[in-house]
C-alpha cells in the first residue's frame, strides 16, 4: 500500500495557532484549518495536487470551495498524522518524514496555494503551538493525495 501526503481539513468560523504566546497565524471568518502530514515518498508535486485540491475542495456552505468565496487558510504541519497505534499504548512516528524532508513540503503547500490566489497563514514548523479554532458543523474530512 503506496502511504500518501494526508492532511485532516476543518470547516471552521476563524482559526489561530498560538506560540509562546505570540499569534503567528489566525483566520477570521469562514475558511479551512488544515493539518499537514508528510511521509518519507512524498515529493513537491503531491504538495502541489495536495494544494490544488484543498484550494478546491466544495465542503464549505453551499458546496463551495476557497478558491469560489476566497476563503482564507491556516495550514499547520501535523507529523503525527502518521502515528500508529495498532500495536501497544504507545504510537510509532516510522512512517512520519523527518523534519528536513517534511518542512519544506508543507511550505511548498503554503506557496502553491498562494499562487492559485489563496490567502493561506501558517503555524510554525516544529513548534509547541496552541490551535484554537471554531469547527463549523462540525465538519472534517481527511484528504490524502
Amino acid at each position: 500500500m503506496m502511504v500518501a501526503m494526508r492532511a485532516v481539513v476543518q470547516r471552521v468560523n476563524g482559526a489561530s495557532v498560538v506560540v509562546d504566546g505570540e499569534t503567528v497565524g489566525e483566520i477570521v471568518g469562514q475558511g479551512l484549518c488544515v493539518l499537514v502530514g508528510v511521509t518519507h515518498d512524498d515529493t513537491p508535486e503531491k504538495a502541489a495536487q495536495l494544494a490544488r485540491k484543498l484550494w478546491s475542495v466544495r465542503i464549505l456552505p453551499g458546496e463551495k470551495s476557497c478558491s469560489d468565496l476566497a476563503a482564507p487558510l491556516l495550514v499547520i504541519s501535523q507529523f503525527t498524522l502518521y502515528g500508529d497505534a495498532r500495536k501497544g499504548r504507545r504510537p510509532t512516528w516510522n512512517a512520519a518524514a523527518p523534519g528536513e524532508v517534511a518542512e519544506p513540503l508543507v511550505d511548498e503547500v503554503v506557496a502553491q496555494l498562494r499562487k492559485l490566489g489563496a490567502h493561506a497563514e501558517t503555524g510554525r514548523f516544529g513548534a509547541d503551538m496552541k490551535v484554537s479554532l471554531t469547527n463549523d458543523g462540525p465538519f472534517t474530512v481527511i484528504v490524502e493525495v
